[in-house]
């Protein structure tokens, strides 16, 4: 086989592979439209469930979920940023810096029910915080801890040297530069990971499961030590009435919510990705 032909046969061969995984993309985005669609109504985002959450809305629902979301990216946020700018500001060792990089790798890839098993155990038992919002949040913010850091470390290390050597003959400190000049550089980084961390965090299911949600008895937390209904938990323990029309559609229709809010944010944050630049790069 020449090379000309191999070239031809690569090509195919992967035309075919990134046409299999656009389209089964597509395939899950329009299972969940056609199945979630049916069970929306005028009432799914402003009534509370009803009826072990067979009928009504998703209201409690939507708003437990936005908390553990909001809780998690408050507190990832300051030590995402904090941890990068030292990485990439004050820290001088090589080893020591690629050490910091493989740690947060490793951190991402770790099984999310593992999160939730340690989280609990050093959260929940020995901070005390129990089963509630505040150990999902921190659990959570664990958990994207390194999305956000590998999406401010990229746009840090995207910032030109002229940047530095300009703060430099200004007799700009250290820190004055970061303050000036790092951060309002890399604030499309800072969103984008804030959006992606979001998205994650949205449709983790077993991370949270035993340590911050309930599936009935709670709406509106009133205290820190208070569970939160999710929608994540609410899909989950829907499924498994497989057998009752209702609770299947109620849980495609949590489904397709849940879905719709992963998909806004990560289409957010490809924009923002793709179209905001940098001053320097205008």
């Amino acid at each position: 086989m020449n090379a000309t032909t191999f070239e031809k046969v690569m090509f195919i061969v992967l035309s075919i592979l990134t046409l299999l995984i656009t389209s089964l993309l597509l395939v899950i985005l329009a299972t969940v439209f056609v199945k979630g669609l049916p069970a929306i109504h005028s009432g799914f985002f402003t009534e509370a469930s009803k009826d072990f959450g067979r009928t009504g809305g998703i209201f409690y629902q939507m708003v437990g979920t936005i908390i553990l979301m909001s809780g998690a990216v408050l507190v990832s946020l300051p030590v995402a940023l904090g941890s990068v700018i030292y990485q990439t500001q004050y820290l001088k060792s090589k080893k020591a810096k690629e050490f910091c990089r493989q740690s947060a790798q490793i951190l991402n890839a770790t099984p999310t029910i593992l999160f939730g098993l340690v989280g609990y155990l050093f959260f929940g038992v020995y901070l005390e915080t129990g089963v509630s919002w505040v150990t999902g949040s921190l659990i959570l913010s664990v958990m994207i801890l390194p999305t956000l850091q590998i999406s401010i470390r990229e746009a840090i290390e995207a910032l030109p040297e002229k940047y530095k050597d300009t703060g430099m003959a200004l007799g700009l400190s250290q820190w004055n530069q970061i303050k000036a000049v790092i951060i309002p550089q890399s604030y499309y980084g800072i969103i984008t990971g804030v959006l992606l961390g979001l998205a994650r965090a949205a449709g983790e299911t077993a991370a949270i499961m035993f340590a911050a949600t309930t599936f009935s008895g709670v709406r509106i937390p009133e205290s820190f030590s208070d569970p939160v209904p999710t929608l994540q938990t609410h899909m989950l323990v829907l499924a498994q009435e497989a057998a009752n029309p209702a609770a299947i559609a109620q849980a495609w229709g949590a489904g397709w919510v849940l879905l719709s809010l992963v998909f806004l944010m990560t289409l957010i944050a490809w924009l923002l990705r793709s179209k905001l630049k940098m001053e320097s790069e205008l």
